[in-house]
């Protein structure tokens, strides 16, 4: 019997881990090759994972709704397909064989050196699996392994969660005599989520990021005349990641306005022949990604992100897009190489991703790789906004709706009052690398871009 091992794939640079949705096979199922075998969630998107090998499911290591880490295995496949043994009575999954995150290794570090020879990989003596978390929860406490195995567990199979092991160091410090209460250190729900969606980051920027504030239910009942609402998983993973990116960036924003008359008038005069001539509808959006992608040739170091003391500047520009889901909740497809592409492949690709998004098409790839994003809050009727930065970019930029407007004109006569086109730009920016200089120089950049719009550019 050869077993192939299927993995939960890296769906992403910063995807550390997925939601198993829904199983499509079971122990004992033939599988042929790229057949689906599961549904997986991430943060950004629903995706399925394809069997890597043919043969036989011989087992299931997780269930619906777990959380597992990226390269973790999750099922197991007999490649000679005969299901002689397709349902062995194994040990659950042993997670040491996936790719340990950084976090999990630091925290081994931690505890002090006879607990590490003890249990090298997270498993304890009595082969008791324990999370990144809560290793590394025991490094900073000084809890040594041999603590950890005593501890009761309330996790799954016994597992000691992080609720656990903080109250044993609750416990531990009101035991000592001290006269006072100690409460429990604060510590992050999950060890992957230390930073946002930051790619490849190392530990010392990990333990140095703040530590956003987790909101929980409170316990009090809720008395009145009020609708309670649960949020679904897209709102609780984009809450997460709001808060968390700003317990990582220091956000400054900055504002300018620019008229955009040349671009109104000309986008009048030319969108009944354009979708004519190519069969594409020609919206806003890929006019504004073109003035980004050319101001981002002059300012690179607005496309970039932050690696502890290291400023990775990327050569691709990859213009990320907000699009509305059909639950309402948003997504940022992105737009991959987006500089060596003309207005008419901007605005397909725009088309289209917008598309696919309103019909919940997108693939895992379409939300991955982003280095700057736009945000259009002006199709909600908004002037303005303070938009929060997508992780781990440095950098987003709103625009708001275009409004007509009395405005101040110079001319060889002198100066006249007009009616113009206006529209707002925002631009939120990580102000460890991206200072006010900067941040307004590229924000007033791309408004100068707008505003030398070609009224009589051919289509």
């Amino acid at each position: 019997m050869a077993i192939v091992d299927l993995v939960m794939p890296k769906m992403g640079e910063s995807i550390m881990e997925a939601t198993v949705l829904k199983w499509h096979k079971k122990p004992g199922d033939k599988v042929k090759m790229d057949e689906t075998v599961l549904e997986i969630a991430t943060d950004k998107v629903d995706s399925e994972v394809p069997s890597t090998a043919e043969g036989v499911i011989t087992e299931i290591l997780f269930k619906e709704n777990d959380v597992v880490p990226v390269g973790t295995v999750i099922a197991k496949v007999d490649t000679v397909g005969t299901g002689a043994q397709a349902t062995p009575q194994s040990a659950p999954v042993n997670i040491q064989q996936a790719p340990k995150p950084a976090v999990q290794q630091q925290a081994q570090q931690n505890i002090p050196a006879a607990s590490v020879q003890a249990a090298p990989s997270g498993v304890g003596e009595g082969n008791r699996f324990y999370s990144p978390l809560v290793l590394n929860i025991a490094g900073k406490e000084g809890i040594s392994m041999t603590e950890l195995e005593n501890i009761p567990g309330t996790g799954n199979e016994g597992r000691v969660t992080k609720k656990d092991i903080l109250n044993y160091v609750s416990n531990k410090q009101n035991g000592s005599g001290a006269g006072s209460q100690h409460p429990a250190p604060a510590y992050q729900e999950e060890e992957s989520q230390v930073q946002p969606q930051i790619e490849s980051q190392p530990i010392a920027q990990q333990q140095a990021a703040p530590q956003p504030t987790v909101v929980t239910r409170s316990e009090q009942p809720v008395s009145g005349n009020v609708e309670i609402i649960e949020m679904d998983r897209m709102r609780k993973l984009i809450a997460e990641h709001m808060v968390r990116s700003k317990a990582t960036s220091p956000h400054v924003t900055s504002f300018t306005e620019a008229d955009v008359t040349n671009i109104v008038r000309w986008r009048d005069k030319v969108k009944g022949e354009f979708d004519k001539k190519y069969g594409e509808k020609i919206t806003f959006t890929p006019i504004f990604i073109e003035a980004i992608v050319k101001c981002i040739r002059k300012y690179p170091m607005i496309n970039c992100s932050v690696d502890g003391d290291r400023i990775i500047v990327k050569k691709d520009i990859n213009i990320g897009m907000a699009a509305a889901l059909p639950s309402g909740n948003l997504i940022v497809p992105v737009i991959k190489n987006a500089d060596t592409k003309n207005l008419l492949g901007l605005t397909k690709d725009v088309n289209s991703l917008a598309n696919n998004a309103r019909n919940n098409k997108l693939k895992a790839d379409d939300t991955q790789g982003g280095t700057f994003t736009l945000t259009n809050v002006g199709t909600f009727g908004s002037l303005m906004g303070t938009p929060i930065i997508n992780q781990p970019q440095v950098a987003i930029l709103a625009v708001g709706s275009i409004k007509k407007r009395p405005m101040v004109m110079e001319t060889e006569d002198g100066d006249v009052i007009a009616i113009r086109h206006m529209m707002y730009l925002s631009m939120s920016y990580d102000h460890r690398v991206v200072d006010g200089s900067l941040g307004a120089s590229f924000l007033t950049a791309v408004a100068k871009e707008l505003e030398a719009f070609d009224p009589g550019r051919s289509v």
